[in-house]
């Protein structure tokens, strides 16, 4: 019962927070927005630093948090402030360089486990910071708040029906997926036709954003739209498998304890960080944008 409180005012709290955070604060391209991802970046690196540490692959939460809000924090400087876009590409390069070079004077036990803290310190630049790069991309399109909103909402629905339909059908078509045997079959299902229908209505609704590319079948605005819903959907729940495979193998329960219902930042932007890059790509080429 405590769990679907919490679920309940996530559902009724955050998710209207995070849509008035990109209604009414669109300046600088979503600046409040985006700065909000580092910090989620940043918190996510570090929880996933300790669930590495299970493992023996250490890295200092400095340098994971360090490394976990650098690469969206580049993008917003190439989008909000018009900085050079070689500058990701260039911070990535330093901050491998930095993992590789900053321990070849040290001996001993600290010189053994060069390899464990360079794999943990790759890990954290990549997940989730690198793929939530293409979250702050959106924000240099027009009509961004709305598209960074379907975004949203594509993954949002399809989470929450997705965890309806489980609690509702589950029972009988669970344990299928050895990483979260409590997942269902009824609740994958459901969760991807909310993504689709999503996608779709948005198609319909706001036709001057979502127009298409003219290409064949996938021309017609509904088609197109329905395919970005369920691809987006899709990576959405694969980033949350992908999560909790990480959780299992570090023998973790929660990425960590910050968010009420939900554990850690990072079981909160799982979803998110993998649909990102999909949501990205799908758009750019079904979608004619400038």
């Amino acid at each position: 019962m405590k769990k679907v409180i919490k679920r309940l005012l996530i559902f009724f709290v955050g998710i209207p927070a995070i849509v008035a955070i990109v209604l009414l604060f669109p300046h600088h391209n979503h600046l409040v927005l985006n700065l909000l991802v580092v910090t989620f970046s940043a918190l996510g690196a570090v929880e996933l630093s300790v669930m590495l540490a299970h493992k023996q692959l250490h890295i200092s939460k400095a340098e994971a948090a360090i490394m976990g809000a650098l690469p969206p924090l580049m993008m917003i400087l190439n989008i909000s402030f018009g900085f050079n876009p070689l500058l990701l590409p260039a911070v990535t390069a330093a901050s491998v360089s930095w993992l590789l070079v900053s321990s070849i004077f040290f001996r001993g036990s600290t010189l053994d486990n060069f390899l464990n803290r360079f794999a943990a310190g790759c890990a954290v630049l990549l997940y989730p910071g690198m793929l939530l790069t293409w979250l702050v991309r959106m924000s240099h399109w027009e009509a961004s708040g709305i598209i960074i909103l379907v975004f949203l909402c594509t993954v949002f629905a399809g989470d929450s029906l997705a965890w309806a339909t489980g609690k509702l059908l589950g029972k009988g078509n669970q344990g299928f997926i050895p990483v979260s045997p409590n997942k269902s079959i009824a609740g994958f299902i459901g969760g991807l036709i909310a993504s689709t229908m999503v996608g779709a209505g948005t198609a319909v609704f706001w036709p001057e954003i979502f127009a298409t590319q003219q290409s064949a079948i996938l021309g017609i605005p509904v088609v197109a739209g329905s395919v970005l819903g369920l691809l987006t959907g899709t990576a959405a729940i694969l980033g949350d498998l992908g999560e909790s495979a990480i959780k299992r193998s570090s023998g973790s329960k929660d990425s960590g304890h910050i968010i009420p219902g939900r554990g850690g930042v990072l079981d909160s932007i799982d979803s998110i960080s993998l649909a990102a890059p999909v949501f990205y790509i799908v758009f750019s080429l079904l979608f004619a944008q400038p």
